[in-house]
């Protein structure tokens, strides 16, 4: 355990571990079974000790979360763009695909901002807004948003989870991930909720 502990040191006192921050968060919004997340909590939580610095482990995670993110816009808007005008005008698909672009169009950035924050939720999101061509000006905006927040989010996470448990790093890279975890549960709980009230209405 110590010598994983002293590896997982080593790399995140090079300066390669933004790059592959960058990767990993980039990666993540494509295949969400990349750990993205993992990757920026736990480097936070290290963070304590003075490497890496937690102002490059913010931006780096932002800048891959938001070229990821253009990177499966970009797929969408290849691929989806054009099966969704080949799609029977009386079709279900088609009326589904129809309202999906206008719920994007009146809460576009709600929508991208808060789908950052569920397991698999950007993925789709970012997919299905370049399928419907969302204008790309203010997909970059409001994903600059949900990506710095996010960012801001996982660090802060790992920050303070290495503040609780400064003596044992690797307790406060679990206590982080944990709090990740607990956290997203409750956002996806909220949402059920607030659907499941709407379909009330």
């Amino acid at each position: 355990m110590e010598s994983a502990l002293d590896l997982l040191r080593q790399l995140v006192t090079s300066p390669l571990v933004y790059l592959l921050l960058f990767a990993l968060t980039a990666a993540d919004a494509i295949f969400p079974v990349v750990p993205g997340e993992v990757a920026v909590i736990t480097a936070a939580v290290l963070a304590m000790s003075g490497e890496p610095d937690l102002v490059a482990v913010t931006a780096s995670a932002a800048l891959g979360a938001v070229a990821g993110d253009h990177a499966s816009y970009a797929i969408g808007r290849g691929g989806g763009a054009r099966r969704l005008t080949r799609l029977p005008e009386e079709s279900r698909r088609r009326a589904s695909s129809e309202w999906a672009r206008r719920a994007v169009c009146r809460h576009g950035g709600l929508i991208l901002t808060t789908a950052r924050y569920l397991p698999g939720g950007r993925t789709a999101v970012t997919l299905t807004m370049g399928a419907l061509r969302y204008p790309p000006r203010w997909f970059l905006l409001y994903d600059a948003v949900a990506g710095l927040s996010w960012a801001l989010y996982c660090v802060l996470l790992g920050y303070f989870g290495g503040l609780a448990f400064q003596e044992d790093p690797l307790r406060a890279v679990l206590a982080g991930l944990g709090l990740s975890v607990v956290v997203t549960l409750l956002i996806e709980a909220v949402r059920r909720v607030r659907r499941r009230v709407a379909a009330r209405r």
